[in-house]
């Protein structure tokens, strides 16, 4: 893995306008993303994983604005971008997104292949019949049979794992440097994720592209990621190597989460849950955002935000129970036999 990060994300702040009021929905966030790796981010719905990844691209929501920290990429800080002009410099052809839904990313109004030559028109500077060539090798190389002839079919024509990889060869054709795949097996059957899933891996290989995958799939996480980090209310909360994550987390929702994986269940049982709701963002959060739903949670938690610690020099956990100070917590037993567990299953 490279030693510099292609993109840099440091204490960023996002809040949107909603009826006079402000909610801060990424609240001093910070990541880094290196070459060639698959960074997976996790979290329920409505963490911010959308949010934080679309401010990469500009594509944060009208009411929406970045109001602190800083996206280093390649050097230059795209979170001062104000202007499209601007953006337009960094969207598709540097940093591309796969979102979950095709059919909303698709015009049901033109064909296919029109709008994958736009793209490539747009980013790789292609036109007439060239770039209906690339535009058929694009649909080619994301494995749709036939081609030719689907490439003047319109969206309705295709099923919903055909057209997800229509969606997918639309991004690829702007040659990204990073690939943002938002949830992108969210509304497929177990048989197609997993062809989807593979598809990206080796679109991954051969293209050379950074992969940030948004998921609340740890299973699909354990398939693709080479590094994992888990998102709670707006906050990066523990990030280190995928088998960090798995077999040695310490923050309490990291905890929580995996202990709801359906694959640790035991017949007869109820399954894990975590119990509560996030915290509500409109408010100023106190301590620890996920204190209230944590049944181990310190006093502190209630009072101070923790830092992060380090674990390893690759995994780190925001979470008082690392403090040297902090009263002797172990691990819930489903975390430590985890690696026992997840042999059994699988």
């Amino acid at each position: 893995m490279a030693t510099e990060p292609i993109l840099s994300v440091r204490d960023l702040e996002i809040r949107f306008s909603l009826r006079g009021r402000k909610l801060t929905a990424i609240r001093k966030c910070s990541m880094d993303l290196f070459e060639g790796e698959t960074l997976a981010i996790v979290g329920e719905s409505g963490c911010g994983k959308s949010v934080f990844t679309k401010s990469f691209i500009g594509m944060l929501d009208a009411n929406g604005s970045i109001t602190g920290g800083s996206i280093m990429y390649r050097g230059t800080d795209i979170s001062k971008y104000k202007t499209e002009k601007e953006w337009l410099t960094i969207r598709g052809g540097k940093i591309a997104m796969v979102m979950q839904d095709p059919m909303t990313s698709l015009n049901p109004l033109k064909k296919i292949g029109v709008q994958i030559k736009e793209s490539i028109e747009l980013h790789q500077g292609m036109t007439g019949d060239s770039a209906r060539r690339e535009a058929v090798e694009m649909l080619r190389k994301v494995g749709i049979p036939e081609p030719e002839r689907r490439y003047n079919q319109y969206p309705h024509e295709f099923s919903g794992g055909m057209r997800q990889r229509v969606v997918i060869a639309i991004s690829i054709a702007c040659r990204p440097e990073i690939l943002i795949c938002d949830e992108p097996t969210t509304a497929l059957d177990v048989t197609i994720q997993a062809q989807i899933l593979d598809l990206i891996k080796r679109l991954q290989s051969e293209l050379h592209m950074t992969v940030i995958y948004i998921t609340h799939d740890l299973g699909v996480v354990a398939n693709v990621a080479d590094r994992v980090a888990v998102m709670y209310a707006g906050q990066i909360v523990e990030y280190g190597l995928v088998n960090e994550i798995y077999y040695d987390a310490w923050h309490p929702y990291t905890w929580a989460l995996l202990s709801s994986l359906p694959q640790l269940g035991v017949k007869g049982e109820e399954l894990s849950s975590i119990e509560g709701t996030p915290p509500n963002l409109f408010n100023v959060i106190k301590g620890d955002a996920f204190a209230p739903r944590n049944r181990q949670a310190l006093a502190i938690d209630f009072v101070k935000e923790p830092p992060f610690f380090d674990i390893t020099e690759t995994h780190k956990a925001k979470t008082w129970y690392l403090d040297p100070r902090s009263p002797k917590i172990e691990q819930p037993e489903v975390i430590r036999n985890m690696r026992e567990k997840m042999r059994v299953k699988g």
